[in-house]
């Protein structure tokens, strides 16, 4: 396929306008991970690409009333390579697309700045309109690249989905679906996901979407889901991370209520603080106060060092952490005295709402998987953790289903 060109031309007047007659040569369908998509090309690279329309007959329709001039006909080897490279992102592959010719006869000069500059974005990482409007050269742009990724003519091979709106939240999206579809296909490839939060709901993902990819991943836990029902858990609110551990450290080993209480006589040593004791005020607190409050030396020990780790900024704030993986959180979190992997990890479930958890060391999940399975043995950890790779990006739904099947057995 020839190199990708700039020619100057009138821009089209509306996204979907199309090449002439002379450049048209085809159109094909695909299956990928998330429905029928559709690529049309012609004599100057690939003209458009069109995302699942709910179906591959509405897909089809989508794309011919795009193309009316182009014939459906067997994609050539270049169309084929570019396809091939969709179909591998699609399914969490780190591919990069970004040498895939395409024809900007039609796209205005703006246009195309701004789509270079999103095709530089790589798999797994984002950046907001502001963003890409400062690599343009065009500060203060950020509405106008927000017009131009909403008339992106080949959305995956230019990612507008990998481009959101200020604060981390998902933005718009023209695709059918809209943001779901969004960020769906940022949990495919990764992206920091604590970026994927809309802002207006609590979870940065579809539930139905993550229930209907289960389902199809796994038949053992498509009989946990039928079992279960629907998707229902909640996230437990936090004002801050440092809160959110402190909480956690307290209700280690105790049960429920023990700990609630012992937690409720932690925050009254602070009766300012409404919304829990924030690092300074742990880290000045006599230890003998913690103590009498019911905490055990060891978890004072873990409080003060938790506080100690907050001052020196290595426990990142809410806002940071919409910005890292969940691995780089796990790290960060572990390094303080008394949190361990599973609490962490339970933290970037309940709290974060991160779509791609899987506690292999947990019991409950290990026992709900046997259930589930139909097996007598629990699955190791290492046995777990490879099942599971078929659950992604959606392991942390896998696993509430899971707690779910335990919880009915009982």
């Amino acid at each position: 396929m020839p190199k990708r060109t700039a020619r100057s031309s009138k821009p089209a007047s509306r996204p979907e306008a199309q090449a002439g007659p002379d450049l048209m040569q085809g159109i094909a369908l695909f299956e990928t991970a998330i429905g029928a998509c559709g690529i049309a090309w012609g004599e100057g690279g690939i003209v458009g690409v069109q995302l699942p329309e709910g179906g591959e007959a509405r897909t089809r329709a989508r794309l011919r009333r795009r193309f009316p001039d182009a014939a459906e006909i067997p994609p050539p080897a270049d169309v084929r390579r570019a396809v091939d490279g969709i179909v591998r992102l699609l399914r969490g592959e780190p591919v990069d697309l970004s040498i895939v010719a395409l024809d900007l006869e039609r796209v205005a000069p703006f246009h195309r700045r701004v789509y270079e500059a999103a095709r530089a974005i790589a798999p797994g990482a984002t950046l907001s309109y502001g963003e890409i409007a400062a690599r343009i050269g065009a500060p203060g742009a950020a509405r106008a690249v927000g017009q131009a990724l909403g008339r992106n003519p080949f959305p995956v091979i230019v990612p507008c989905h990998r481009v959101l709106a200020a604060g981390g939240k998902a933005g718009g999206f023209s695709a059918d679906g809209g943001v779901s579809t969004k960020l769906r296909m940022l949990a495919i490839e990764g992206a920091g996901q604590g970026a994927l939060f809309d802002g207006d709901g609590a979870f940065g993902f579809d539930p139905d979407v993550a229930v209907a990819h289960l389902r199809a991943a796994d038949k053992a836990l498509a009989r946990a889901i039928d079992h279960a029902g629907p998707f229902t858990m909640q996230l437990k609110r936090t004002p801050s991370i440092f809160v959110a551990l402190a909480e956690a450290i307290v209700y280690q080993q105790l049960s429920g209520k023990a700990a609630a209480t012992i937690y409720g006589r932690v925050c009254g040593l602070f009766p300012r603080a409404s919304h829990g004791p924030t690092a300074e005020q742990i880290a000045r607190i006599a230890d003998a106060k913690l103590r009498a409050a019911g905490l055990s030396a060891a978890k004072v020990l873990s409080m003060k060092d938790l506080a100690r780790c907050a001052k020196a900024g290595a426990i990142p704030t809410l806002a940071e952490a919409r910005r890292l993986d969940d691995e780089t959180i796990v790290e960060r979190l572990t390094a303080v005295r008394g949190i361990g992997r599973w609490t962490a990890e339970m933290l970037l479930i309940f709290r974060l709402g991160r779509p791609d958890v899987l506690p292999v060391d947990d019991y409950g999940v290990r026992k709900g998987f046997a259930i589930a399975a139909r097996k007598r043995a629990l699955p190791s950890p290492h046995d777990l953790a490879a099942r599971g790779r078929r659950w992604a990006p959606y392991r942390t739904v896998a696993s509430w289903y899971l707690w779910r099947a335990l919880e009915l057995a009982k």
